[in-house]
């Protein structure tokens, strides 16, 4: 492995055109890691957070990302009202990051 490795990174016997090839070969594979390490699991966990978010009913325990927990009361549209101790509020949908036991992997 480390041999071929040595290989792609010795200069050519003077052709330019492999060099390139090389180079091209080489940004593929750098573009190619970040996609599997960086955007995928970005987009992975976008879509289970909006799942979780849709599957979001009356009645269910929640945590908001700026730590309220509490029971949802009203949904409506983009807004939820939740019930925490004895006071009322209207968080974003997308502010949630649990519900019930489902913790969002974006959270």
């Amino acid at each position: 492995m480390t041999s071929l490795l040595a290989s792609l990174m010795a200069p050519a016997n003077g052709s330019p055109s492999s060099s390139i090839g090389i180079l091209v070969f080489q940004f593929g594979a750098i573009i190619l890691i970040f996609y599997f390490l960086l955007i995928r699991p970005q987009s992975v966990a976008r879509k289970k957070h909006t799942e979780i978010l849709a599957a979001l009913k009356k009645g269910d325990d929640i945590t908001t990302s700026g730590g309220i927990i509490g029971k949802v009361k009203d949904i409506k549209d983009d807004r939820i009202t939740i019930e925490s101790g004895t006071s009322t509020l209207v968080v974003e949908r997308g502010r949630i990051v649990r519900v019930g036991e489902a913790v969002s992997p974006n959270a």
